[in-house]
This record gives structure tokens, C-alpha cells and sequence, in this order.
């Protein structure tokens, strides 16, 4: 489906962005192995996490909606449906690398399926340790879906140093672990998104630079009955939309806040965005709050490695601030840009080409020159059947002179439905 754009002088309004992506998938599959009934609030009905609903429904557990609840009998650790043969995960990378964990150490044979897109994604880094808990794992040029996943012998308890900062691959080690009458360790030296571990209330110790985090059969799981936050990299596109038009504010309902997520609206700030933080509350999963933000006058920036796994989703809409920033911004050792559902550094170097940006593209990242004042007169964007290149793509088109065209818009519900909906709110 090809989506016409307008271009419109300023976005105005109030939202409420839809649930977090991240922390339902993870609510879904953490009920599954709580043994008994959770009420999760605000589940997010976009396309990945209903893939992981689905698998975890596949796995024995039952689930049931009203309203805006959804209330899931878990089977616990030890009664997980052991006659499914085969998941298929869709597109989502967190639902076949947390459930890779699950069946692991649950001793499971499954084949983990997914679309083409997954199945381009390398699952390399929670083959290595899964294969060190004792996994046998066949896989498509022994890193791709379908991930054919057995393991015979007792599940090693392993200390596993991340050889990268990932979040997915530390849920994935620490839901494995889980099953072990011995502790596995993780450990992290630069942080990631901390979902795991907050929901789970897995024990986490710092040692000098270090972050040591354990799962073992010991850990209760918790009862996953609570509020979905909104999902902050939904947030990200209206923080940036409404910094680079002119007149814009827009408020974002209890957004969250989780300080493993905002690096997007750190940069912001740093880039001199008008942004405010009202009504903070720490009543629902991880802490939420109002995000008002309006339009400013941003100012180049410089995004190092180690601030890439708290940004790393927003990094295609951040590049479109930085096209508007006065002056040079660089974005480097992100190179896990380019193993997403597309290569979106190239895929962002090619949003910033249709509308003759200046700017150098890295193996690792990008080197943008902003202009706040540059202007185009319309644009045909290839979103490359990725969600954010689609919706960066949209916001970009609202500086053109004339409409723009975004092809494959409909790939945007992968984690936003709403989104098309919500410009149109704005807009008006």
C-alpha cells in the first residue's frame, strides 16, 4: 500500500501512544511460566506481539480477553505443552530469541519458524550460548530460522560475559537459566533494556563496570498482573516530528520512561529539543509520565557506542533530527543497524538521499550535515517493508513542498496500527 503524506506546518494535539511492544511480549511469555492466572492491562495488539500470544497459547497456556485485559493461566515451568512440534514467530526477533530460552531450558524439540524477514536475521549470538546449556540447534547456514532446537542432556548452568550489549540475548540466556537447579550469570558492561529483569525480579549485582545478573529454578516467577506502559519508541517519532515543525506541541500520555529506553529523548535535549516530563507515576510496570514537547532549534550531536543499545530502535527517526539540526552530527558503532528487518543504515541513507541531504554513510553508522532550513519539493520513499523506516519516512515528508509517497505503509503495524490515525490527528 503506497500513503500519500501532505506536508503541514505544525503537529498539535495530545496522545495516547499505543502499549510497549517490548515489555507485552514479554508479559505474555513470563505468564506463561508463572504458574497461575495473570491480568495483563493495555496489551499490545500489534502484529509481533500477537505472534508471541499465539506461540505462548501453543505452549499450554490459556488465554482470554476482556476488555482491555487479558487474563493468562500459566502452566509454570514444569508442565509446558511438550506435543508442539513448531512455533512460528512471525517477525518478531524477541519472541523467537526469548522463546529459543524458554525451550532450551524447559527441554523442549521445537522448530522456531518466522517470515522472510526473520529468517534473515541472524540468530548466532543466542545459538552460542544456548549451545553451551547443553542446546543442539540446527539452523539454515547454521545462523538462520528455522531454528530446529532440542536438548537431550541436563541444562548447563554457564557465566556468560555478552559479547555485545543486547537485551535479547540476555533474556534469552537469563529464561534458560531458569530452569537450572544452578545459577546462570549474565554479564554486561554496557547496559541494555532491563525489561527482563525488572519483571522477573531477578537478582542483579554491580561490580565495578560490570552488571552481573542470575536466573536460576530457585526464582519464583512473579504474577505478571499489571498496565502495559505506552511504548516510548511509538513516543519517538512525535518527539522528533514536533522538534522540527515549526509551532508544534503535543503531549504524550503516560509514556515510559524505563531509563534503559529514552536514550532517544536524551539526545533530544542534548540537540536542544523542548522537552518536559508531568504526571510521573510508578504505579504500573516501570515508571511512566506525560512527555510535552515542542518545536525547537536543534543543534548537531555526536552518538558514540555506548549510547547505541538505549537508542538503538530510534536511531532511524533520530537520523531525520539530525538532517534538521544546525550543523555536523555522527552516529557510530551501530552496526547492528545494518542485521534489523532491513539494513537501516542503508535504508536511512537512502531516505536522507530522495531528498538530497548531506550527509556520508559508515559501515558502522552515518555522518549527517543538518540544515534546519533545507527543503524539498516531494519524494517517493522506499520503506523496505520496515516499520520505523516507514514511519521516519512520514515524518520526513511533512517538510517537502508537496505531498510525498511512502510505499509499503502498511508495514508500520508491525508495532504501531494506530500510527496513519494518529498523523492524521496531529495534522489537524
Amino acid at each position: 500500500m503506497e500513503r500519500k503524506i501532505k506536508p503541514i506546518p505544525s503537529l498539535k494535539g495530545d496522545l495516547s501512544l499505543p502499549p510497549d511492544k517490548s515489555i507485552s511480549q514479554r508479559a505474555a511469555i513470563f505468564s506463561l511460566l508463572h504458574e497461575g492466572r495473570s491480568e495483563v492491562k493495555n496489551y499490545s495488539m500489534a502484529e509481533d506481539p500477537l505472534s508471541t500470544l499465539a506461540c505462548v497459547e501453543h505452549l499450554g497456556a490459556k488465554v482470554q480477553k476482556k476488555d482491555d485485559v487479558l487474563i493468562i493461566e500459566g502452566t509454570g515451568r514444569t508442565d509446558l505443552n511438550n506435543q508442539i512440534s513448531e512455533l512460528d514467530c512471525g517477525n518478531s526477533g524477541t519472541c523467537m530469541r526469548l522463546l529459543s530460552g524458554v525451550v532450551v531450558g524447559a527441554g523442549l524439540s521445537i522448530k522456531l519458524t518466522g517470515d522472510s524477514s526473520l529468517s534473515s536475521r541472524s540468530m548466532k549470538r543466542i545459538m552460542t550460548p544456548m549451545e553451551m546449556m547443553g542446546a543442539k540447534i540446527l539452523a539454515a547456514n547454521n545462523q538462520y530460522a528455522p531454528l530446529h532446537i532440542s536438548r537431550s542432556g541436563e541444562l548447563n548452568a554457564i557465566e556468560y560475559k555478552l559479547p555485545v550489549a543486547s537485551a535479547q540475548v540476555k533474556s534469552c540466556v537469563l529464561l534458560a537459566g531458569l530452569f537450572g537447579k544452578n545459577e546462570t550469570k549474565v554479564i554486561e558492561t554496557t547496559p541494555s533494556r532491563d525489561h527482563t529483569e525488572r519483571l522477573l525480579n531477578l537478582n542483579a549485582d554491580v561490580s565495578g563496570d560490570h552488571r552481573i545478573i542470575s536466573s536460576s529454578a530457585n526464582d519464583a516467577i512473579p504474577n505478571q498482573s499489571y498496565s502495559i506502559p505506552a511504548d516510548f519508541s511509538s513516543a519517538a517519532f512525535w518527539l522528533v516530528g514536533a522538534s522540527i515543525q515549526r509551532g508544534s506541541e503535543i503531549r504524550l500520555k503516560q509514556t515510559g520512561l524505563n531509563p534503559t529506553r529514552t536514550g532517544l529523548m536524551s539526545v533530544l535535549k542534548d540537540m536542544g529539543a523542548n522537552i518536559e516530563i508531568e504526571n510521573e507515576s510508578n504505579n504500573s510496570a516501570e515508571p511512566t509520565g506525560d512527555i510535552i514537547v515542542r518545536s525547537s532549534d536543534l543543534i548537531g550531536t555526536r552518538i558514540t557506542k555506548e549510547l547505541i543499545p538505549n537508542c538503538i530502535d530510534e536511531l532511524p527517526i533520530l537520523s531525520i533530527a539530525m538532517a534538521y539540526a544546525d550543523g555536523t552530527s555522527i552516529i557510530e558503532g551501530a552496526e547492528e543497524l545494518r542485521h534489523k528487518e532491513t539494513d537501516r543504515i542503508m535504508a536511512i541513507s537512502q531516505l536522507l538521499k530522495s531528498i538530497n541531504a548531506d550527509f556520508e554513510e559508515l559501515q558502522d553508522g552515518l555522518i549527517i550535515h543538518g540544515k534546519p532550513d533545507h527543503t524539498f519539493e516531494s519524494a517517493t520513499f522506499e520503506s523496505f517493508h520496515d516499520h520505523r523506516i516507514a514511519m521516519a519516512a512520514a515524518i520526513l515528508s511533512l517538510k517537502g513542498r508537496k505531498a510525498s509517497i511512502i510505499k509499503d505503509a502498511e508495514c508500520a503495524a508491525i508495532s504501531y496500527p494506530s500510527f496513519w490515525e494518529h498523523l492524521d490527528t496531529l495534522s489537524n
